[in-house]
């Protein structure tokens, strides 16, 4: 069962999203971009108080995702990408994402901080981060 409101388009639009940030890091990682995306919708904290939609979190500016900035995200979703989307509207959640709102590629190793969230952990290339609970409830 879903655990934020969707569409077929937002279903679409999150598999380029996932596909575009972590392709290179395989399915899981792909997963993992989808968890702190869906956990971005779910959270009322922060960053995130007026993100209700799959596509205000794709879209929001400034915190957005560099990923809309670029041609690949616009390509045409394909299905196992809209598979392992669903996969994350449905609550599937990926260690060390679970709790994530946000995620980057450092060029060295993962920061223990950044911008005072925690390191979660990291999955191949990209550093997680993670709030508080006591920050940002909806997502625990």
């Amino acid at each position: 069962m879903a655990v934020v409101p969707y569409n077929s388009s937002d279903v679409s639009t999150l598999a380029r999203l996932m596909r575009a940030e972590a392709e290179g890091d395989g399915q899981l990682g792909m997963l993992m971009v989808g968890n702190t995306g869906v956990n971005r919708v779910r959270a009322v904290c922060l960053d995130f108080t007026n993100i209700d939609s799959i596509n205000k979190m794709v879209y929001q500016s400034p915190g957005g995702f560099e990923a809309t900035q670029k041609g690949y995200f616009y390509q045409r979703a394909r299905e196992k990408d809209k598979r392992l989307a669903k996969k994350t509207i449905d609550g599937m959640r990926y260690h060390p994402a679970t709790n994530s709102l946000w995620f980057f590629m450092p060029e060295g190793g993962c920061p223990a901080q950044w911008y005072g969230q925690y390191n979660s952990g990291r999955y191949k290339s990209h550093c997680f981060f993670s709030p508080l609970q006591s920050e940002c409830p909806e997502i625990f």
